[in-house]
Formats: structure tokens, sequence, C-alpha cells
């Protein structure tokens, strides 16, 4: 009887602690922050950004800012309609001529804003 107790007392801590943790822990959230936007556009500025790159970043809504979220969407409507599906793989860059300088014209407009919101305009 002692056996079982014993065995039975440490599977309730082991569940215990485990409930616990699960109780306490949050779920990880991803926060597009302006940096990765800026980054990820240079990339496509330099032709260094693949598709899913790309994608991955500017397919996932930005929900804590407003302002970035049109900025996002601004993106995907350049990829839209300056874009082609596979033209990296083709050793060409990710947007035309047109959609290229629309692009370095937004990313500007992002960076401006960036440095006037942490006072370092």
């Amino acid at each position: 009887m002692a056996l079982f107790l014993t065995v039975f007392a440490v599977c309730m801590l082991i569940f215990g602690g485990v409930a616990l943790v699960l109780l306490t822990t949050r779920t990880p959230r991803y926060r597009t922050e302006p940096e990765h936007l800026l980054d990820l556009f240079d990339k496509a500025l330099d032709n260094r950004v693949g598709e899913t790159e790309w994608n991955a970043l500017i397919d996932y809504p930005i929900r804590h800012d407003e302002y970035m979220e049109n900025v996002r969407r601004r993106a995907r409507l350049l990829m839209d309609e300056h874009g082609w599906h596979g033209r990296v793989a083709r050793g060409k860059p990710l947007l035309d001529e047109e959609g290229h300088a629309e692009l370095h014209a937004l990313r500007q407009h992002l960076a401006a804003r960036t440095r006037l919101k942490r006072g370092e305009g």
C-alpha cells in the first residue's frame, strides 16, 4: 500500500506540474515590426529576396498597427500588379522597374515614419 501511495503521489505531482505549466504559459505570438518590413524591402530592392520569404511576411496580417497593415497591403498589391510568380527562380528581380520604384518610395516613407515615431527625425 505504501508503494501505491508513493507512485500515486509522484504521478499527481508530475501531472499537476505539467498542468500548472500549461495554464501559466502564453501562446507565442509573432509581431511584425517596421524593421522586419524595411529589411524585406531592402532585400527586394537589392534582388536578394526569394518569393517564399516575401510571401511569408507580406501575407501575414499585421493587427497591432493599422499604418503598417496598410504598408503590407500596398506591398502585396505591388506584387500583384508588378511582379510575377516564378521571376526569382528564373533569375529575374521580384518586381518590374515600375514596381521597384514604387517599392523604393514605400520603403522610404516607412523609414521616415519610423524615424519620426522614435524621435530620431
